[in-house]
């Protein structure tokens, strides 16, 4: 297989990067892993601390429809590596897991530092070098790997930076990259006077999912949110969301003749908050049910039924998980390796690939962690 002329750097100490490494030592190669930071640091807090490593959907080409940047480049890399070889893998490294009522798959622990303290266990005898890459630049026969503070050589490179610093990484490998973009993040919006109120089942007519909502001082969040963020997160700014709060309402001008003397504010407290009901019936809060008249009766349903947020941004500073990264059409999915490059491969969330919450982004890390290091060790010479 050539493993004693292959000397490996990998880029990058996070998920997908320390699993390649595992794959590569157990095969005998020599492997050398660089970040300037505490290496499987961005695991800590997944899964509310309880890491979700997974989803349990064994059908490769469903599992791929869960990720709005990637799919179809996902059919061959989850042919190859599954959510069953996820469990198999964790097994391996000492870790059971179990699959919760809501599909996601955590360790049995519930632990998201005892999964980071096995993995680091199994890879210690890898060299790691604290130091910030700067650029790869390819020679005749090798890539130089420039840091911060020195200079170094290797056969093969394998790039697992992550998404949030892609784009300023590596301009001397000609590769293109799309402007990563937040994703999986809580939304700036014009309502910001309802900080800690929730909405629960709530349809988004924009992605056709219902969901809960919670209201911040930013904005909007929860895991409704999250996923259009997802799905929208390479749509500009500002734009308009349309959710209907209530799809089950039913006949309000029956609600009301039956709660003729109750206030407009509480007559909508049995369906929503009641901040949230003081809200959304504004100018009629203090009126009571038989006062209320067909206009404002038609207004108060059409605010339910199509309530508006105007979108302005993404909140700053809550980014774990970006839209963009390599180009997918420079990459061959069966290997990972580099269209541009011989011996170059990037994996993870350095792609252009990232899915909904669930493990989803997890996933994805371990899969092509493992493609590029099977791809290595397959590759003759």
């Amino acid at each position: 297989m050539g493993q004693e002329y292959k000397n490996i750097a990998i880029i990058g100490a996070g998920a997908s990067g320390c699993i390649c490494t595992y794959y590569l030592l157990k095969q005998g190669f020599q492997v050398t892993i660089f970040d300037y930071s505490s290496p499987l640091r961005t695991i800590l807090p997944t899964g509310g601390g309880r890491c979700n490593l997974a989803y349990a959907e064994y059908d490769f080409r469903e599992l791929a429809k869960n990720y709005p940047r990637g799919e179809k480049f996902l059919y061959s890399v989850f042919s190859r590596f599954s959510t069953s070889d996820t469990i198999s893998l964790f097994e391996d490294l000492g870790i059971k897991t179990y699959v919760q009522n809501d599909g996601r798959i955590f360790p049995e622990s519930n632990s998201s530092k005892e999964v980071r303290e096995k993995i680091l266990n199994k890879i210690k005898s890898a060299k790691m070098i604290k130091e910030n890459v700067l650029d790869v630049i390819p020679l005749d026969k090798e890539f130089e790997i420039k840091t911060s503070k020195a200079e170094y050589l290797f056969t093969d490179v394998v790039i697992a930076t992550g998404g949030n610093r892609v784009g300023t990484y590596f301009s001397s490998i000609g590769h293109n990259i799309i402007q990563p973009k937040p994703s999986l993040i809580g939304l700036n919006s014009d309502i910001k006077n309802l900080s800690g109120v929730v909405l629960n089942d709530v349809y988004s007519k924009d992605i056709n999912e219902t969901g809960n909502i919670l209201f911040t001082h930013f904005g909007i969040s929860g895991p409704l949110v999250y996923k259009i963020s997802s799905i929208k997160a390479r749509e500009d700014f500002p734009y308009t969301l349309t959710f209907d709060l209530c799809p089950n309402l039913g006949n309000l001008q029956l609600t009301l003749d039956k709660n003729s003397h109750k206030l407009m504010k509480n007559i909508l407290s049995e369906y929503f908050p009641h901040r949230f009901s003081e809200f959304i019936s504004s100018d009629t809060a203090e009126k009571k049910g038989f006062e209320i008249n067909g206009k404002e009766r038609d207004l108060i349903e059409e605010k339910i039924h199509n309530f508006n947020v105007t979108i302005t941004g993404t909140n700053k500073g809550e980014e774990t998980v970006t839209s963009g990264g390599y180009d997918l059409n420079q990459i061959n999915p069966k290997t990972m390796e580099s269209k541009l490059h011989d011996n170059i491969y990037i994996i993870g969330e350095a792609l252009d690939i990232d899915g909904f919450c669930g493990g989803f982004n997890l996933q994805n890390a371990w899969s092509t962690a493992f493609v590029a290091a099977n791809g290595i060790i397959n590759k003759k010479g």
